[in-house]
């Protein structure tokens, strides 16, 4: 069965190791990545979404070249040397991928990258950008994220990143966002979804979603893309599929059966679901939720709710 899952940090990694020791990972084969191309090939990918992610510390003069150094990672060590993997660009070619191929979508995660400047972002639209989360955990110039004390919502800024995003098709992803800030984008974004988010009904967790946010979102027809970070599953030393699938309970009970899938953060977390240890273990993942759901629910939470997403927003 194939995936779609719509988060991954393998681009920081691949920065992270060039700045700190000079070499380049094999996105091919490093065993040090997640979701290397033998591990999504194995894992059954469709579309990996690829995030661009900067450290809080980040000098601020520094994050627009650190934004464009990892787009160029993501270009010449992704997409240049692995064949099969096709940069999508538009909604449309992820239904035109062929069998053996994997798509591969560029996503902003924190405004920090172009700052106030509207140029600099109009500039990652051109680069192949499809999806933004205004945030991370802190705030920035567009908003607040789920970390920062003060729970502001959105900024003129920040509303105004939402509506050109709605000009140019790309999603708006909440995540990361403090509540306040989650609210304005839901009356605000064409495309709002969550890119990585569990229930905090089931783990309370200030990254998860509460039962009003989850709704709201089935409401606009939207997306939670399950994460696969134990933290956000279930607080124990132990995390297993039976702990994601009570997510999964909690969402269909709320009327969400259609607004499931699966953003995993792999590269970005350093702890996994039991079985779980990187792209490669998706097989073991589908056949375990069959134990449990029918096959057309599973292929909804692998690729089709998400597909069927596109569709609803008439971005296909």
């Amino acid at each position: 069965m194939k995936i779609i899952d719509t988060h991954c940090d393998q681009l920081y990694k691949l920065q992270l190791e060039k700045k700190t020791s000079g070499n380049l990972l094999n996105a091919r084969n490093a065993p040090q990545l997640q979701t290397n191309i033998n591990r999504l090939i194995t894992g059954s990918l469709k579309v990996q979404f690829f995030a661009i992610f900067l450290e809080t510390d980040t000098p601020s003069n520094k994050m627009w070249q650190d934004t464009l150094e990892q787009i160029e990672l993501f270009n010449s060590e992704v997409i240049e040397k692995n064949p099969e993997v096709k940069h999508i660009t538009t909604w449309n070619q992820l239904h035109k991928l062929k069998q053996n191929e994997i798509g591969a979508i560029l996503t902003l995660e924190g405004a920090e990258s172009f700052g106030n400047d509207i140029e600099r972002l109009k500039k990652l639209y051109e680069l192949g950008i499809m999806s933004i989360g205004l945030t991370w955990n802190y705030a920035n110039l567009c908003a607040d994220g789920v970390g920062e004390p003060r729970g502001a919502g959105l900024s003129l800024l920040g509303k105004e990143v939402v509506k050109l995003n709605n000009e140019q098709n790309v999603l708006t992803d909440v995540s990361h966002l403090s509540e306040n800030g989650f609210w304005d984008v839901m009356k605000l974004a064409d495309y709002p979804f969550a890119s990585h988010s569990n229930a905090k009904k089931v783990c309370d967790h200030p990254r998860n979603l509460n039962d009003e946010q989850i709704k709201a979102l089935i409401a606009k027809k939207s997306q939670i893309q399950l994460v696969l970070f134990p933290e956000f599953v279930k607080e124990a030393n132990q995390v297993t599929v039976n702990d994601l699938i009570k997510h999964i309970d909690h969402i269909c009970g709320l009327g969400g059966v259609n607004n499931i899938g699966f953003g995993s953060d792999f590269d970005g977390i350093d702890q996994t679901i039991e079985k779980i240890d990187d792209a490669a273990a998706y097989p073991y993942l589908i056949n375990e939720l069959l134990n449990y759901y029918s096959e057309e629910e599973v292929a909804g939470f692998a690729y089709k709710n998400f597909e069927e997403f596109l569709k609803k927003m008439n971005l296909n």
